[in-house]
């Protein structure tokens, strides 16, 4: 009776499957799961500094199929129907959110969400009240400009949304159901809700969860231990 024979499979073969899988394995938790993202600006400081880079919740508030196919990093492709699973919880107020900019939903933008559909936000002297109470300050929330703007005065280089205000004294308004109205914690050097307005549903992407590396560019190169900002990593964002 013969020995069955087992087939050895190539080195290369193994390998480029074994890539392959990983992959595949990649794109979905990227898809569904967990997203890495890096901060560009410093529209969230200090929450979030420039050179953070966080993981994202992506299925809290309802994991999407991709909606778009196409070559990453450009605008070659084309739309796909998608769908959003059952959420886990909603977006509620203080949440800081991952959305894509309604402007270019090519973009993605980080905010903390202020208000919700049926909700009414006033800012009176730089101070955000919702539903007329004094919306909470996150603990690492800061102004820079000790200047405060009245209503005509502007004060943002494209005209507040709605002309409704300045960039400190701004509403009331009311947030239209399954929409939101975001802002950055670096309050006069954040262009948000005040200058572009709500936030739909379907552009929510998820909920900023972890940092888990930060980088400082400012420090030498020779400095190199300097660049890398310990204390950050690992750090729960709220």
């Amino acid at each position: 009776m013969e020995t069955p024979k087992v087939e050895k499979k190539k080195p290369f073969k193994f390998l480029t499957e074994g890539l392959f899988g990983a992959l595949i394995a990649a794109l979905i938790i990227r898809q569904f799961l967990v997203q890495a993202y890096t901060i560009p600006t410093a529209s969230m400081e200090k929450t979030l500094l420039i050179g953070d880079f966080l993981l994202v919740n992506k299925f809290n508030y309802g994991m999407r199929t991709p909606d778009w196919i196409g070559i990453p990093y450009t605008n070659i492709g084309f739309d796909v129907p998608w769908f959003r699973f059952p959420a886990l919880k909603e977006v509620k107020p203080y949440d800081v959110v991952i959305f894509r900019y309604p402007k270019d939903p090519m973009v993605d933008y980080i905010k903390r969400c202020i208000a919700v559909g049926g909700q009414k936000v006033e800012i009176i002297d730089k101070e955000v009240f919702v539903d007329g109470k004094p919306f909470p300050k996150p603990p690492k929330m800061q102004y820079v400009d000790p200047n405060i703007y009245k209503r005509n005065q502007g004060r943002f280089i494209f005209p507040t949304f709605m002309n409704l205000g300045s960039r400190d004294n701004y509403g009331p308004i009311t947030i239209p159901e399954n929409k939101y109205w975001v802002m950055g914690d670096n309050r006069d050097n954040s262009a948000d809700s005040r200058v572009w307005g709500f936030v739909p549903h379907e552009n929510i992407v998820g909920q900023a969860l972890i940092i888990y590396f930060s980088w400082d560019s400012h420090p030498p190169l020779s400095q190199f231990f300097k660049k890398i900002r310990f204390g950050r990593i690992g750090w729960v964002i709220r």
